[in-house]
């Protein structure tokens, strides 16, 4: 690496107020491939130190993730909340990576690695102010949402910066390091499960001062940041403008982004305008649309990847909806303490097992395209037993075999983007993660509340309709906005009240059955992704077996396809 450091042709320096970036003046392509002999090889002298700062950038929002999951039964304990307010307050902290994420992969290479990080790590220490603000039932559920949304900002915009700098630094091996980088996220997700179980249930700590501790890795990953130099993506580094790095994306692509986007305004414009909320979400949606096109000059995009973010959807419904609310599912089930070790059990699977892509691709002699559709059949079987378990034991083998099948969807994606849409420089790549997150916050995390919602409601009614009616919550839930979806749940307060009750009348014995119904129906729906996602990887196989095989492709390679 010392040839790559001392080579002034590969690098430029240019000041940044806080961090130093540099910039290659002449594309990574000729670099990696003078290292193609050696998967393992980097082209940056400092890339295991940046893979490692982007660690525990990720780690800052496992962090945040895991505490917030366990604090969602403070909060609708305190301020009355039902399931689907929940969820939406939950989505919020993944709808607002989608922008933090697509905004920095846009301007990454025309403002730097740096500035971006110092944006996130400003984002980080607001988000904290507003959230902590909630206070009343009157006020909470906005400073609860907007502190979520602008904490995911902050993650989104700091996986513009992790995700194509590692994609970039280790361009012959990306599955292996992509996943090692997002291996943080579990364990973010350990120590932030652990925290708020001493801090929550032991020593019956405030929920803002357990939400606090994501500050601790914040500050980390800004000092190790600090003083860094990045290399550019290979597009950017070959002189690539951003229209020519967003024609692959094209129409069909910002479709898939469009439409989530439309969803997102019509959501939060609802408290404005009402029901009309939803066509002018749509509006803004399509005019976005008819944006890129005027852009792009109207440039279809590739298919394929217009498959991959259909499918990065499904993806981040499966895997981080589920996540947001299995510790709640999981507690209602058996006990809280059991749901947290069975948080951690899942946690702890992903984490190991995400350091060793590159040795389970190479054993099983799968592309990343066949790890993918072996995962999804893996993740379907987990979610279908998980939906019946009965006793701890079973929910430690359901929920393994669940965490197995999920730990290598988010990185191996990434990667085959990386891989197939070089060309693409960032902006792909984190269209994508922005698609994945905004699909987790606004079709999973509420998704999965609204079944749970109705699945107990219905369980209710059916064993007491009286009893369903004194339960109901005040609000009712809908799904994606849509009238004809609308139920009442069971109302937050209420429900807590009969959950926690040393000695329960049958009344509240029947509402808890009730809503334990509820989750395993809820388990049993969400099963159904992965099955769809195991069809589409099924389909790409086919299509890469047709054209020689899965590779990665470089700049001349990729622009050929």
């Amino acid at each position: 690496m010392a040839s790559f450091a001392s080579d002034r042709r590969y690098l430029a320096a240019t000041p940044n107020p806080v961090f130093i970036v540099t910039s290659p003046s002449q594309s990574l392509t000729h670099m990696s491939q003078s290292h193609s002999q050696d998967p393992g090889a980097a082209v940056a002298p400092n890339a295991h130190r940046l893979l490692w700062a982007g660690f525990m950038a990720i780690l800052a929002a496992g962090v945040g993730f895991a505490i917030r999951g366990g604090i969602l039964d403070n909060w609708g304990k305190e301020f009355g909340f039902n399931a689907t307010e929940l969820g939406a307050i939950g989505g919020a902290g993944f709808s607002g990576f989608c922008f933090g994420i697509i905004i920095g992969g846009v301007i990454v290479d025309k403002i730097g690695y740096g500035k971006l990080v110092a944006i996130a790590l400003l984002g980080h220490i607001l988000s904290a102010f507003v959230t902590f603000a909630a206070s009343t039932p009157e006020n909470a559920y906005n400073f609860l949402f907007w502190g979520m949304f602008i904490f995911a900002y902050a993650n989104g915009t700091l996986e513009a910066v992790a995700n194509p700098l590692v994609a970039t630094v280790f361009p012959n091996n990306r599955t292996h390091y992509l996943n090692i980088l997002h291996a943080s996220w579990p364990a973010g997700m350990i120590l932030g499960t652990a925290a708020g179980w001493v801090l929550d249930d032991q020593l019956q700590w405030n929920w803002k001062l357990q939400l606090a501790l994501y500050l601790v890795p914040t500050v980390l990953y800004a000092l190790m940041f600090m003083g860094q130099k990045f290399p550019k993506s290979e597009a950017a580094a070959s002189g690539s403008s951003f229209v020519e790095m967003y024609r692959s994306v094209g129409i069909l692509g910002s479709l898939v982004a469009c439409y989530l986007l439309a969803l997102f305004f019509g959501d939060i414009l609802k408290g404005f305008v009402g029901d009309n909320a939803a066509y002018l979400g749509y509006g803004i949606g399509g005019a976005l649309l008819i944006a890129v096109g005027v852009m792009t000059k109207f440039s279809v995009g590739s298919f394929l990847l217009f498959i991959l973010f259909v499918t990065h959807a499904l993806v981040g419904s499966v895997e981080l909806g589920t996540d947001s609310w299995i510790q709640n599912i999981t507690g209602n089930l058996f006990t809280s303490e059991q749901g947290k070790y069975l948080f951690l059990w899942t946690s702890a699977i992903m984490f190991g097992l995400r350091f060793c892509a590159h040795w389970i691709e190479n054993t099983l002699k799968l592309s990343p395209v066949g790890l993918l559709l072996v995962c999804s059949i893996i993740a379907c079987i987990g979610l279908t037993l998980a939906s019946g378990m009965q006793t701890f034991t079973m929910a430690l083998v359901a929920l393994g075999i669940y965490a197995v099948g999920k730990t290598f969807f988010w990185p191996t994606m990434l990667a085959v983007v990386g891989d197939r849409f070089p060309q693409t420089g960032a902006v792909a790549m984190s269209i994508m993660g922005g698609i994945g997150m905004l699909s987790a916050g606004l079709i999973g995390g509420p998704g999965l509340g609204y079944s749970k919602d109705r699945f107990a409601s219905e369980e209710l009614r059916k064993v007491n309709p009286e009893l369903a009616d004194k339960y109901k919550s005040d609000k009712p839930s809908t799904f994606l906005n849509i009238k004809a979806t609308e139920v009442y749940g069971l109302n937050g307060k209420m429900l807590a009240e009969a959950k926690e009750a040393k000695e329960k009348t049958d009344e509240q014995k029947a509402v808890v059955a009730a809503d334990q119904v509820g989750d395993r129906a809820t388990l049993k729906a969400d099963s159904i992704i992965p099955a769809v996602m195991a069809v589409i990887y099924l389909i790409l196989l086919l299509y890469f077996k047709s054209i020689g095989g899965y590779k990665a492709l470089g700049m001349k390679e990729a622009e050929a396809h």
